[in-house]
């Protein structure tokens, strides 16, 4: 396997034979839908609807990790919660052909969800509720923990030592980042210790399909532990007074379904800034993978850096503020 461009060698050929591999047939149609982190197709199948593959990325994950992934869906979906599990082929749900696992899945259409209508924000915290309550019955064993060391210290380290960040700007971005992780450190002291659970852990509108049916979600594969805001605060946006009633509908949703730590109402913005800088570390991450040079060219460049910098001020500002609350 080639580190510096993990997916050089899964051509299309490959794709299809390892659909093939696991007994469908595969009749040559091939789509490649829009992924970075692992590669995902809709492969056509000879006399039936298309399905999903997902590519895992090389050396990411344990087995263990995707199959405690796969189980925590699998447990959502036969709950009657809409989630797409994977589907389980041979007694299992991952695959391995030629150097790549990977896994199929249903194809599930839908669009994106109208976050500015109340009623669809109530519907998407009921639905996260449920998650939710199924994801408080078991904690994970193998995935890891969503925390400031991973998504803040770390990803910090890993950027301030390396050659990302412009020499002009340095400085001022490593004195903005750190003001930034004393003021997350701040928020989660003051919340203080607020339980964890099994998350969808990216739980943004891109990650949910909508149907006249309503929602369901896709994408688990940065489910891990952590505190329930973190799956709720990304339906969040707009102005202060915006994002409260964006949480007022829906907590309406929500608590129908699981209780929320009023206390975790705290961690919004911190939960914000860690993304910030875990994003950041995460291009870097893949700069070497050829398609990341080509989705996201403004990464590397002096605007990028400033514009974090400024965006890592307002999130300081941000955190110093009351907590945000329901109406």
């Amino acid at each position: 396997m080639n580190e510096s461009a993990p997916y050089a060698a899964l051509t299309p050929d490959l794709i299809l034979n390892a659909v093939d591999s696991t007994g469908f047939r595969t009749d040559g149609r091939l789509l490649a839908l829009n992924s970075y982190e692992n590669r995902v197709y809709q492969v056509g199948i000879e006399d039936a609807k298309p399905i999903i593959a997902k590519f895992y990325r090389p050396a990411r994950w344990t087995d263990e990790q995707i199959l405690e992934e796969h189980a925590f869906t699998a447990e959502l979906a036969e709950r009657e919660i809409p989630a797409v599990p994977a589907l389980r082929i041979g007694n299992s749900t991952l695959h391995a052909f030629e150097g790549y696992r990977f896994a199929l899945y249903p194809r599930r259409g839908g669009r994106a969800p109208e976050l500015d209508d109340p009623d669809t924000l109530e519907w998407l915290g009921r639905f996260i509720g449920r998650i939710h309550a199924v994801g408080a019955i078991a904690p994970f064993v193998h995935r890891p923990a969503l925390d400031i060391a991973s998504f803040g210290d770390e990803p910090r380290a890993y950027l301030l030592e390396g050659e990302w960040i412009p020499g002009e700007l340095h400085d001022a971005y490593s004195s903005v980042i750190d003001q930034a992780l004393a003021g997350v450190h701040d928020c989660f002291d003051r919340a203080g210790r607020v339980g964890t659970l099994r998350l969808h852990g990216d739980c943004h509108p891109g990650n949910v399909l909508w149907t006249d049916d309503g929602p369901h979600f896709v994408d688990f594969d940065d489910a891990r532990m952590g505190p329930a805001m973190q799956d709720l605060w990304m339906l969040l946006s707009g102005d202060r007074a915006a994002m409260t009633r964006q949480l007022s509908d829906v907590l309406a949703g929500y608590e129908d379904f699981a209780e929320l730590d009023r206390r975790e109402l705290g961690l919004i913005e911190a939960l914000r800034t860690l993304r910030m800088i875990h994003y950041s570390a995460w291009l870097a991450r893949r700069w070497h993978d050829p398609a990341f040079p080509a989705a996201f060219p403004w990464f590397h460049t002096t605007k990028y850096w400033q514009d974090q910098i400024l965006q890592l001020r307002e999130q300081v500002a941000a955190m110093q503020e009351p907590a945000l609350g329901p109406l």
